[in-house]
């Protein structure tokens, strides 16, 4: 009865929160302007800490989509439910001005739990991406005429996943998939207004909605080095797919055209990773992961050559100062990280480049079940840098702090009455 109590509960925020996901946005950076908008961090908890590191991460007290082998890593007695949420601010310079914003949003939700002995099970929902953006420029015509043009955005694309992983030998090495649900809506418009009220004002509005399937595979190998002393690898594959839409466009000025455009392509791209860890248990972890997204690839919107290929490393580590001493601030667990990534979309014929610091702790919360503390707050604040190739273009600063809470509670255990 517990656990299925424990299911209902995770599950009915899970509903709640497709709303909340799917409503706010987490970003007003020009650059969403263009693809499908910055992609988000699918690291959870640690690894979001440790520089959005994930692919050779394996614990039994975290929930890690980025790789679903490591979902076998839980133990056959535990439920793991995650939940995040994020403040973000952000700053904004160009050659001329500046501006500031502040933003928030839930940042995602997931269970894990074990099926059989060597399978396991997670659930969750997160962002693909996020598009948001509102800004505007003056222009002149030939003739003299001057003309407002202003540029708007919002949307993004989220995925709700479920995902298997099993155990095939020793428990040192597992495969896994994730089936993905993609879906949301991504809108832009774009008007045109002249000074002089004599001259046509235009709009235009493109709107695209996705809603397809696609999957993601995972391997991992544990090899012990001695008794405490542990090195995973991880390989993640995601394959090329083309997505299901429907794309509207409408352009109104002294006529309103409205218009569905059928057959046009919007694809995602062909993605591998490899990461690795090193643990020595209970005192510290060191991992390092390296991507590769073949968006040069791709079509958006029927066009393809728009993108170009994605590049993102990343290193970090967690260290536990006395996991047995009885100090509380002995047993958190102080984390940090760096990562670099180029960007997919290209603006004036070049990208831009994605560098990040990240510093977190992870809070234990004690409890008087039999092995102590197994629940988690995990606080992270994350400084990210965009560098622009040319300094006429936009450069942009955020400070992200995350807030999640992984709860980890008992799978079919019964108390015993005395």
């Amino acid at each position: 009865m517990q656990n299925r109590i424990s299911l209902i509960i995770a599950s009915g925020i899970m509903a709640l929160t497709v709303g909340s996901l799917t409503a706010q946005n987490s970003t007003n950076s020009p650059y969403t302007r263009y693809g499908y908008g910055e992609l988000a961090n699918n690291s959870f908890g640690a690894g979001r800490s440790m520089g959005g590191t994930g692919i050779g991460l394996r614990s039994s007290k975290q929930i890690n989509p980025m790789n679903p082998a490591s979902y076998s890593s839980i133990d056959s007695m535990t439920f793991l439910f995650d939940f995040g949420a994020s403040a973000q601010m952000s700053w904004y310079k160009d050659e001329t001005s500046s501006q500031s914003d502040l933003n928030g949003n839930v940042e995602y939700m997931a269970m894990q739990f074990p099926l059989f002995k060597t399978v396991a099970m997670s659930i969750g929902l997160l962002p693909y991406s996020h598009v948001g953006y509102k800004f505007g420029q003056t222009k002149t015509a030939d003739g003299g005429q001057t003309y407002l043009e202003t540029f708007e955005g919002q949307g993004g694309l989220n995925q709700l996943y479920a995902g298997l992983s099993v155990s095939l030998w020793k428990k040192r090495l597992s495969l896994g998939a994730n089936v993905k649900y993609l879906f949301g809506e991504v809108s832009h418009n774009a008007t045109s207004v002249p000074s002089s009220a004599s001259s046509t004002y235009v709009s235009k509005t493109s709107d695209f909605r996705i809603k397809d399937a696609a999957m993601d595979f995972g391997l991992q190998y544990t090899h012990p080095l001695s008794k405490s002393d542990l090195l995973t690898v991880g390989l993640t594959y995601s394959p090329k797919i083309n997505l299901d839409n429907d794309t509207y466009q409408m352009i109104s000025s002294s006529e309103i055209v409205t218009d569905t455009l059928k057959g046009l392509s919007y694809d995602l791209p062909l993605s591998y990773a490899i990461g690795a860890s090193y643990e020595k248990n209970n005192k510290f972890i060191v991992a390092a992961d390296a991507s590769f997204q073949q968006w040069s690839k791709t079509s958006f919107a029927g066009r393809s050559g728009e993108f170009r290929n994605r590049m993102k490393i990343a290193a970090g580590g967690e260290w536990i100062p006395n996991f047995y001493s009885r100090p509380y601030f002995n047993r958190l667990r102080y984390r940090a990280g760096l990562s670099y990534a180029n960007s997919y979309v290209q603006t004036n014929g070049s990208g831009y480049k994605e560098l990040s610091a990240t510093i977190g702790v992870g809070f234990p919360i004690s409890d008087a079940r039999p092995n102590g503390a197994r629940s988690f707050v995990n606080v992270s604040f994350e400084y990210m840098k965009i560098q622009p190739a040319y300094k006429s273009m936009v450069g942009e600063e955020y400070l992200r702090f995350t807030l999640s809470y992984t709860f980890n509670e008992y799978w079919f255990f019964k108390t015993k009455i005395r």
